[in-house]
């Protein structure tokens, strides 16, 4: 139980209800900043409005996924009021509390480091990392599905990246029925895809494999998809880039030879909220209760 531990929640989507939602059932003190547009209230919730003395008191703060941007603005989706997450803020929560987020740009980093703050960005996780993988690929799945006019089954699919989401994706797809094949790049890895059935080939050689995909799913976060290998792209080929923003893939010449190419980080957040908050929600439970344990047995 979580019961005397004071949690804010300061902006956010879908996925900050599921941890408001679970926090509150284990008899946290939880307050909300942000959320006056929820279209259903949450039991055991205090609605609070953004000043120093809510900061104050917190054990823990919890910001969206996305933490705020280098000017400290926190984005909410149930509120049309503007969220800025200010230097007094920060400097009026208390030495013990952590801050949570997926992950946190330099504003934030350098704002707790100053104030000597435990920073917790969950999606560095491996834990978080792989239970977001089904999610997201599910998620591209569907876009492929909607992007098409052919079955996965019996197409040609190139997964590059090898990491937890792309091993994920291309378990997928294999499971669907697709010919599988996967950018590597190291030697590792290939034994990994051989033993899953998959057909490994490393990324320097990209340009030979393209010629006759159908749909190749992107998860290496930089420019992998050049216009060189683009120009040997089938038009009827498909690019669902799932590496974080700008991705990996040159956009601008894909629209020029007509090859449809589409960014699509995120999508656990836009595609399976109630379960990316919920996985959210029980690592973020899970670490305070290990807090908890821990100052007991110091006790």
């Amino acid at each position: 139980m979580l019961t005397g531990v004071r949690i804010i929640v300061l902006g956010g989507d879908a996925r900050q209800l599921e941890v408001i939602q679970k926090c509150a059932e284990l008899d946290a003190m939880v307050s909300v900043v942000g959320f006056d547009k929820l279209e259903h209230s949450i039991p055991g919730i205090e609605h609070q409005e953004l000043e120093d003395d809510v900061f104050a008191s917190a054990d823990v703060l919890v910001l969206p996924v996305v933490g705020c941007d280098d000017e400290g603005k926190v984005s909410t989706s149930f509120s049309d009021r503007p969220i800025f997450l200010k230097k007094e803020h920060v400097a009026a929560l208390p030495e013990h509390c952590i801050v949570f987020t997926g992950m946190a740009k330099p504003f934030l980093r350098d704002l707790c480091r100053e104030n000597g703050l435990r920073l917790v960005e969950v999606l560095d996780r491996d834990d978080i990392a792989l239970y977001n993988s089904i999610p997201t690929a599910e998620g591209a799945i569907a876009m492929a599905i909607r992007e098409t006019d052919f079955t996965i089954h019996g197409s040609e699919c190139i997964v590059l990246g090898l990491g937890r989401t792309g091993f994920t994706m291309a378990k997928t797809l294999q499971g669907l029925g697709a010919n599988v094949r996967v950018g590597i790049r190291r030697g590792e890895d290939a034994a990994r895809a051989a033993i899953m059935g998959w057909k490994p080939f490393v990324t320097t050689d990209l340009a030979v494999n393209t010629g006759e995909v159908d749909l190749l799913f992107n998860t290496i976060p930089t420019m992998i998809i050049t216009a060189q290998i683009l120009s040997k792209m089938p038009q009827k080929a498909v690019i669902i880039d799932l590496a974080s923003a700008p991705g990996g893939c040159d956009f601008r010449y894909a629209e020029k030879r007509g090859i449809k190419a589409l960014l699509a980080p995120g999508l656990p957040g836009i595609v399976a909220p109630k379960t990316a908050g919920g996985i959210i929600a029980d690592v973020l439970i899970r670490l305070l209760l290990e807090e908890q344990n821990a100052r007991e047995v110091e006790q």
